[in-house]
């Protein structure tokens, strides 16, 4: 795979172009920036940046003014090619919080392999229906401790979208969702997306994960998507890796506790 023409491909079609996860979101252009503004707990922030020395201070003064019209807190999504080259420690020095260092890893789906069967005693479904939702969002809640029943809300909207936006798949052991994870279809780019690949911590190291990611990457091939992307954690990085996926930059989450500036 061409490292940097894939990374161009991501900048350009993804971050360049974004969607909102919420029906009620929208996206707004700005000097130097691009954010996404969505209620009701969905994703809100900056996905996408182009600054200078110069400028970049202003602009992140801009953006905290705008988002504090909002009750919420709000993310900027920095990766580790953003300008100017002190971005991080200007987000930092505005009053942004940095969490957890993820791998933004690619892979061409021609290149994986897309037969992993899930370990003996597993099966994996397909999230159909709000009861399959549901199993999905129990899984993600007790293997991240947070409360996900937003995602669950729009994930249920996007798999009964014509075309689907998105797809789900969760393990279970006899009656017991053991997995998780979903794939989102980026319409109009070469790009899928894998997110919330989660396990609880007895099953770990079976072989759970890796069929998980076999599985969606067998679902965007069959869409005709080239590229899988992933943000992932140090704990997924090397798996992912040994599946095919190629580093190409690392990405941060900057948090601002939104309200008055």
């Amino acid at each position: 795979m061409d490292r940097r023409a894939a990374l161009a491909a991501f900048d350009e079609q993804i971050r360049r172009h974004p969607e909102p996860d919420a029906p009620d979101g929208k996206v707004e252009y700005d000097a130097g920036v691009i954010r996404i503004v969505s209620g009701g707990g969905a994703w809100t922030g900056v996905p996408w940046c182009d600054l200078d020395r110069v400028s970049a201070d202003e602009v992140i003064a801009a953006q905290i003014r705008r988002f504090a019209q909002l009750p919420n807190p709000w993310e900027w999504k920095y990766y580790s090619y953003d300008q100017p080259e002190d971005l991080a420690d200007r987000l930092l020095s505005a009053g942004f919080r940095r969490q957890q260092a993820e791998a933004l890893l690619v892979a061409d789906i021609a290149d994986l392999r897309l037969e992993l069967p899930a370990p003996a005693g597993v099966e994996l479904r397909a999230v159909t229906d709000e009861e399959s939702v549901d199993a999905l969002v129990s899984v993600h809640d007790e293997v991240f401790g947070e409360d996900h029943s937003v995602l669950g809300k729009t994930l249920l909207a996007g798999i009964a979208h014509e075309p689907p936006k998105a797809a789900a798949v969760v393990a279970f052991a006899g009656p017991a969702p053991i997995a998780a994870g979903r794939v989102e279809f980026h319409a109009g780019t070469d790009f899928a997306s894998l997110w919330g690949g989660g396990t609880l911590p007895a099953w770990r190291r079976r072989g759970v994960f890796r069929s998980l990611v076999a599985h969606r990457a067998a679902l965007a091939s069959a869409r005709g998507f080239r590229y899988l992307q992933v943000d992932a954690s140090p704990d997924s990085r090397p798996i992912l890796q040994r599946l095919g996926f190629v580093e190409l930059a690392t990405t941060i989450p900057f948090i601002h506790s939104g309200g008055a500036a």
